[in-house]
C-alpha cells in the first residue's frame, strides 16, 4: 500500500511542528511539507502533490477559506483530500468549509489519533482507516455494531453536547480511560484530568471547566427524555445536573455493559 503524502498548513509553529512529527511517526504516512500560511501552503500543494492537505482556517497572507476557493480553481493533477484544523467552531464557518470540499473538519483541541485516522480516509485508504481505529481503541470494540468511539459520539450527540466545544473532546477522552480503567473514577482530579490535560497541552483546571461546561449545555437544551432514553433510566431532573465524575460514570457504565453484552 502506498504512503499517503500530507503537507501541514498552520501559522502556530509548535502546533505545526507537533502535528507533523506525530504523522511522521505513524505507518504509511509521510509529511512533505509544512507551510506556515496559505501561500506556502498552495506552492506546497502544486510542487510536492500531497494526497492530504492539513489546513487552518486562520493563517496570514490567505486564510485557509481562500485556499480551499484557490484549490478548487485550480487544475491539478491531483487534488488532495483536506482536512480544515480550526479554533472556529461556528456553524455557519463548518458549513462554509465544507461547501468548499473539506474532507473533515476539526476544533482545535483535536485528538491527535483521530487526526492520523482522518489522513488516512482523507486519503482513500479505507484499510490503514479501520487499522488506525482499532489500535486507537486498543481493539475494535463492537456495541450494537458500532465502534466505542462511535458510542460515545453518538450519546453525546443524543444528549446534546455539540463536537465543536473543549469539553466535548474532554469528555470523550475521560470515558475511554475510565472505560480502560474503572479505577481512575476515584483519581478523577488526580490522574484523570491531569492525564487529560497533558495529552491535550492544557491544565488540569482547564480541563475540569470545559467538561463542566459541556454538561451545562447539554442540560440548557433540556433533552432530559433523551438522556433517560439514551441511558436507559431516569438520569436526573433539569434542575439536578450530575457532577462531572456522576456523568463521566455514567456514559462508561453504559457503554461498558453494552461492551460485555
Amino acid at each position: 500500500m502506498e504512503t499517503v503524502r500530507v503537507v501541514v498548513a498552520d501559522d502556530n509553529l509548535q502546533l505545526r511542528d507537533m502535528v507533523t512529527e506525530y504523522l511522521q511517526e505513524q505507518s504509511g504516512i509521510e509529511v512533505v511539507g509544512a507551510a506556515a500560511n496559505g501561500v506556502e501552503a498552495l506552492q506546497l500543494v502544486q510542487e510536492r502533490e500531497p494526497d492530504v492537505l492539513i489546513c487552518d482556517m486562520i493563517m496570514p497572507q490567505m486564510d485557509g477559506y481562500a485556499v480551499l476557493e484557490r484549490l478548487q480553481a485550480m487544475k491539478l493533477a491531483k487534488q488532495p483530500g483536506v482536512i480544515a484544523l480550526t479554533a472556529l467552531g461556528r456553524d455557519d464557518f463548518i458549513s462554509r468549509a465544507i461547501n468548499l470540499g473539506v474532507n473533515y473538519y476539526m476544533v482545535k483541541p483535536f485528538d491527535f489519533m483521530m487526526l492520523a485516522q482522518r489522513v488516512y480516509e482523507a486519503a482513500g485508504e479505507s484499510l490503514k482507516a479501520e487499522a488506525m481505529g482499532a489500535r486507537m481503541l486498543g481493539e475494535t470494540q463492537k456495541a450494537g455494531g458500532e465502534s466505542l468511539e462511535e458510542r460515545i459520539a453518538n450519546l453525546f450527540l443524543t444528549v446534546g453536547i455539540p463536537a465543536h466545544i473543549k469539553g466535548y473532546q474532554f469528555l470523550r477522552e475521560a470515558v475511554r480511560m475510565v472505560i480502560e480503567n474503572p479505577d481512575m473514577m476515584s483519581r478523577i482530579t488526580k490522574e484523570l484530568y491531569p492525564g487529560i490535560a497533558h495529552r491535550f497541552g492544557t491544565t488540569s483546571s482547564k480541563v475540569e471547566r470545559a467538561i463542566r461546561h459541556a454538561i451545562e449545555v447539554a442540560w440548557n437544551r433540556g433533552r432530559i427524555e433523551a438522556l433517560d432514553e439514551a441511558f436507559g433510566k431516569n438520569v436526573c431532573s433539569l434542575e439536578d445536573k450530575p457532577t462531572n465524575g456522576e456523568f463521566i460514570a455514567l456514559v462508561a457504565d453504559r457503554l461498558s455493559v453494552e461492551r460485555s453484552a
